[in-house]
């Protein structure tokens, strides 16, 4: 089994795993408990026109901040007290990554690492890609640090999987719990969200393998991968 690391594209036609560790990985995971299905979208206009079209609970961001209009913004806290058949989201990172990837996609981040990786390699042909979505093209390190992670559980069934350096260094740098949690704290994206009022949002985003559920994008639509 090929196992790669890579920034914002896939390069794998077998499985991917989107990791936007801060926040809509953990979002879109948490929401499976609440919701049969979760939509994401590629701008504000388009989650308006289907919420009209569909009705249900429309979600999302921009630079952090909650969409004017929306019910709630990108915060897998907050999802907890909303349920509805399906929820529509648009993120300003990991729901634009999904648009122009050709595989299977699961969604992973620290919450669900061991899951994602377990499930990934039971559909996977010959490629798992964990795919980091990052800051509007821009590294992001707590998405290195998730992708570690994922990584990591990976290698606990698959020991002989040849690693590129880069994806060893991920696995290392995710090992010291202490210092992840300290960098998703003191990243970019970790500062502004704690700026805008969503402390609570990174601490649970921090928070490792605290679910079970993994979502599977097929159809344009995220739904919880069956066992």
């Amino acid at each position: 089994m090929k196992v790669t690391l890579s920034f914002e594209k896939s390069e794998s036609s077998d499985v991917s795993i989107m990791v936007d560790a801060l926040r809509a990985s953990s979002t879109i995971t948490l929401a499976l408990n609440n919701f049969e299905k979760v939509i994401p979208c590629f701008t504000p206009e388009e989650a308006f026109k289907l919420k009209e079209k569909l009705g249900g609970i429309v979600a999302g961001e921009r630079d952090g901040k909650k969409i004017n209009g929306f019910d709630l913004g990108n915060s897998p806290a907050d999802i907890k007290d909303y349920t509805s058949d399906h929820l529509i989201l648009t993120t300003s990172n990991g729901t634009r990554i999904l648009e122009n990837m050709k595989s299977t996609v699961l969604i992973g981040s620290i919450i669900n690492a061991c899951e994602v990786a377990n499930k990934s390699i039971e559909i996977a042909n010959n490629h798992i890609d964990v795919v980091m979505a990052g800051v509007k093209g821009e590294f992001a390190i707590e998405d290195f640090l998730a992708a570690g992670e994922i990584l990591y559980w990976i290698l606990q069934e698959l020991p002989d999987c040849n690693l590129s350096e880069y994806a060893k260094a991920a696995v290392l740098a995710s090992r010291n719990y202490e210092s992840l949690k300290e960098s998703f704290f003191n990243s970019r994206s970790g500062k502004r969200l704690i700026e805008l009022g969503y402390e609570s949002d990174v601490e649970l985003c921090s928070l490792k393998n605290i679910s079970n559920n993994v979502a599977i994008y097929e159809n344009q639509e995220l739904t919880l991968l069956k066992d």
